[in-house]
């Protein structure tokens, strides 16, 4: 008797992660405030090829908006 709340046996996550829910699963996770029905999900269902590509290809824009940033701000800086 599932009333579809339970986020292991509801049918809208019998399938894989879209690559969008990837990204987003990704960046909840860069900030840990995943959701439990979407951390079931990606256990579950998804490729952990995808994950750990998604997480490095963040991580690298991350780091180099950071550089950017940092550049940025020195040239105004006058340094």
């Amino acid at each position: 008797m599932s009333n579809g709340s339970d986020p292991v046996n509801n049918t809208e996550n019998e399938k894989p992660p879209t690559f969008f829910q990837t990204v987003m699963s990704v960046s909840a996770s860069f900030f840990g405030v995943q959701s439990r029905e979407n951390r079931v999900r990606d256990f579950k269902h998804g490729s952990a090829k995808t994950f750990i590509f998604v997480g490095v290809l963040m991580t690298v824009v991350f780091i180099a908006t950071v550089i950017l940033a940092v550049k940025f701000a020195l040239k105004m800086a006058g340094v």
